[in-house]
């Protein structure tokens, strides 16, 4: 089954420990928010921030948005308590990082529902390791929670020996792999990060790429590149009136008996329509999204 239309053109890390931050995020216009843990957060700053990001979960000042916490692994000392924490706070959803295997998913699946977790609190992976890869499709059926997979492409370059190319061609079989799985268990999946945060040009190019590979969206580590994310993931206004027509023509097809329909000299068949209703139901998730906002900054 297909997830429901959510935005996710735009999901943005925020450090768990930096405050000021969690309370900025509020204003912004990123369809989602990633409230790190993990990377972002010094050892010594781990308990801090935990509590400090459960706080701004708890809080609800994000509106509609979609809310992960980025746990530290079980393997470290502070992931399990992440995990109990993170159950009541109200996020959306637990980003697990460095998965590996359907056990690992399976352990934190546990960990929520001793901890009395609502059922709309998904498991999200993080997919950034070689192993992981060779794993996609297991992880991606290991639980009725999973809601996504979310690339980590810098780690996974680093275990590759690859290089960051434009085209991220040594990555394409990894990207590749995590999509089929994604995809064939009805799961979101967000392109990883783009690091040069001085090269415009580049990251329209990224996302131009991450859309034409069929990702939702892409995960961002800085403000200022939200509203191109969010207007390179975002169907056109072309593209969601062509949808609405195709619709339209297709319905009054099946009702003379018909399952095919030509619209402006193209050949119109159910599985256009299908993909067209998608477009239309994100092009409406995406309004009501940014009138929530909207309604937020008075």
């Amino acid at each position: 089954m297909a997830a429901p239309a959510r935005p996710r053109r735009s999901v943005l890390y925020m450090p768990g420990s930096n405050t000021r931050a969690l309370e900025k995020a509020k204003t912004l216009a990123a369809d989602g928010l990633i409230l790190d843990l993990e990377d972002a957060v010094a050892p010594d700053a781990k308990v801090e921030a935990r509590a400090n990001v459960v706080a701004a979960a708890a809080s609800g000042g994000y509106g509609k948005r979609e809310v992960l916490i980025r746990t530290n692994g079980l393997n470290t000392p502070w992931g399990y308590a992440d995990i109990e924490a993170a159950a009541s706070s109200g996020c959306d959803g637990v980003l697990l990082p460095k998965v590996e295997s359907a056990d690992t998913v399976r352990q934190v699946e546990a960990i929520l529902e001793a901890k009395g977790a609502p059922e709309t609190t998904l498991i999200w992976c993080m997919m950034e390791t070689p192993l992981g890869m060779l794993h996609a499709a297991e992880i991606a059926g290991a639980s009725p929670r999973l809601g996504g997979f979310v690339m980590g492409t810098s780690d996974l370059a680093k275990d590759l020996h690859c290089h960051h190319t434009p085209m991220r061609l040594p990555m394409v079989t990894s990207l590749g792999l995590c999509l089929l799985a994604a995809r064939a268990h009805g799961l979101a999946i967000l392109d990883g990060v783009y690091l040069d945060l001085n090269d415009a040009e580049g990251f329209a190019a990224a996302c131009r790429q991450g859309l034409e590979m069929g990702f939702d969206g892409k995960t961002l580590i800085h403000p200022k590149t939200v509203a191109a994310a969010n207007d390179a993931f975002a169907p056109s206004a072309d593209e969601v009136a062509w949808s609405r027509r195709i619709i339209e023509a297709h319905a009054e097809a099946e009702k003379a008996g018909q399952g095919v329909v030509v619209v402006d000299g193209k050949l119109v068949e159910n599985l256009h329509v299908v993909n067209a209703r998608r477009l239309v139901a994100l092009a409406d998730a995406i309004a009501a999204l940014e009138a929530d906002l909207a309604a937020a900054q008075g």
